[in-house]
């Protein structure tokens, strides 16, 4: 790997999370622009529009996405990942971001990694190591201070804002973990593609998206197209790529650029105001995860050395 590509890696990597910050402030942006626009018809429209292209994008690149159906059990995970894992990480997202705004919504999402670190010691029986256990107390204190304000007979944040934020980080541990075994043998855009699909036509079933009567402006319309295609399509492709010339740890770690994005482009643009409890708590959040991730190559590797030992 040369350090060219490693470069751009990191520069696709890095424009990928900002992208989804981004993502995060447009959503905002809609839901304070237009009442009539839920966080279920905003994440129907996403994933349904998202989840097409990607697909198509995969049948003309000679990807051959129907592959992933001809068996029942790759099927059965495929239908899993889309209903447990991105249904939580998105529409769970959006409820946060609508009831709290993007940057609080944003980093209690990104206490993710650490309900996958808390399931392999669960149920893998990888104990944590040292730095791993600092970086949750820590995590733990930043999010205390986020809730609370210091103040730990009351709450800051409503419980809303907490309920949807904290559905949002389990989706991030079974968005990551469900599809796993799928990716090396049909592809991250087959993957995707389809696992979007599907969670939009289930919220579909669940509730039709004809039945919420929506008129956007111009200026609504190119949001929701910043949603879609640079908040979803355009960052799933980067980070997709930039896997081929960084290692997956170095790609967690830039991971910390989503909630950074989330946090600058709501000051600057929708004048969001956050306390030093925020500021403070978030950036205590985001250095515990990168302590996580750090460590996540020698899980992984301890995991797949019991498993030749079992």
């Amino acid at each position: 790997m040369t350090q060219r590509h490693h470069l751009r890696g990191v520069l696709l990597a890095s424009t990928a999370c900002i992208l989804w910050g981004i993502s995060g402030v447009a959503a905002s942006t809609l839901f304070k622009q237009n009442s009539a626009i839920t966080p279920l018809w905003l994440t129907q429209i996403r994933m349904i529009t998202a989840g097409l292209i990607l697909l198509i994008a995969s049948q003309v690149s000679g990807q051959q996405p129907w592959q992933v159906w001809r068996q029942p059990r790759t099927a059965g995970r495929l239908i899993s990942y889309g209903l447990l894992g991105l249904i939580p990480v998105q529409w769970c997202y959006f409820e946060a971001v609508k009831v709290g705004n993007a940057p609080i919504a944003t980093i209690i999402q990104f206490l993710g990694p650490f309900i996958i670190s808390i399931y392999y010691f669960l149920f893998k029986h990888v104990t944590p190591n040292r730095s791993e256990a600092i970086g949750m107390v820590i995590a733990f204190i930043g999010t205390l201070l986020i809730v609370t304000h210091g103040h730990l007979n009351s709450l800051a944040i409503s419980p809303a804002v907490l309920f949807w934020g904290g559905l949002s980080a389990i989706g991030v541990a079974t968005n990551t973990l469900l599809p796993r075994p799928l990716l090396p043998k049909f592809g991250p855009m087959n993957i995707t593609g389809w696992g979007l699909l599907v969670a939009g036509i289930f919220l579909m079933a669940m509730h039709p998206l004809w039945l919420v009567h929506v008129t956007l402006t111009w200026s609504q319309w190119l949001l929701l197209l910043v949603i879609i295609l640079l908040g979803t399509v355009a960052p799933f492709l980067m980070f997709a790529h930039s896997l081929s010339d960084i290692l997956p740890t170095t790609a967690s770690l830039l991971d910390a650029f989503e909630p950074l994005a989330a946090t600058v482009f709501s000051v600057l643009f929708l004048n969001v105001q956050l306390t030093s409890f925020d500021l403070v708590g978030g950036l205590m959040i985001i250095f515990a995860v990168m302590l996580l991730s750090m460590n996540v190559r020698k899980m992984m590797t301890l995991l797949h050395r019991r498993r030749l030992d079992s």
